[in-house]
């Protein structure tokens, strides 16, 4: 009777066994990628050769944002941010993408770690006050999404070296101007940890799972130190 009692337990715990084991493996296997080249480099720590992988980051910047204020990356020390591309009179992707980011913001409006930073491609026309009015246009809190504008060799530099983005005139762009619909994703150690379509709704969603992750292993890293 034991033996019998023995065995319907054991069949009715393996599914449960089995949902827990698929769901941890799920969770580590739930890893945000890095972007972009890396390169491997050999150093002696304590009388041993490690090799570590050095990744790409953002490089220093500094730009004008919509209020007016300089800032640099300095700006997004020990911060998540979403960086993009756009000018203020595209009548194509930027709408959609201004759509998006204000879904973003809402979700993260209380997390002061997340902030979005959004380039203008044609800082010609589009002013400090230019800006201004486009941010209040499309509800952006200043306090959580910038607006940057400067002069177009830093703006396409940082664009095609630091975000891995086309950007620049084009005259047979619509509005003369080339920019990508992508989404970037950079981390606190301005590393590019996720490219996502702008006007995708899955992948709007996709970068608010990555980012939500990110803010929770950080989170449990924290607590283990």
């Amino acid at each position: 009777m034991k033996k019998q009692s023995l065995i319907l337990f054991v069949i009715l715990l393996l599914p449960v066994l089995i949902f827990i084991f698929f769901s941890v493996a799920t969770h580590n296997a739930a890893i945000v990628p890095f972007f972009g080249p890396r390169e491997a480099v050999t150093k002696t720590v304590d009388g041993k050769q490690v090799t570590d992988t050095i990744y790409h980051s953002i490089p220093p910047f500094k730009f004008v944002n919509q209020e007016g204020d300089t800032i640099s990356e300095k700006n997004y020390e020990d911060h998540y941010y979403i960086a993009d591309f756009f000018f203020t009179t595209c009548k194509s992707i930027c709408p959609k993408m201004a759509t998006t980011l204000a879904v973003v913001q809402e979700k993260f409006r209380d997390n002061d770690a997340v902030l979005i930073l959004s380039h203008t491609v044609n800082p010609q026309h589009d002013s400090v006050p230019v800006l201004k009015a486009y941010a209040q246009m499309v509800h952006a809190d200043p306090k959580k999404w910038t607006f940057v504008t400067g002069t177009k060799k830093s703006i396409y530099d940082i664009a095609i070296n630091g975000y891995l983005l086309p950007a620049g005139e084009d005259v047979q762009a619509e509005g003369g101007f080339l920019h990508s619909e992508q989404l970037i994703l950079v981390d606190k150690q301005k590393h590019i940890r996720g490219i996502y379509d702008g006007t995708s709704l899955p992948d709007v969603n996709k970068l608010i799972e990555d980012l939500t992750l990110l803010l929770h292993e950080e989170k449990v890293r924290q607590k283990s130190e």
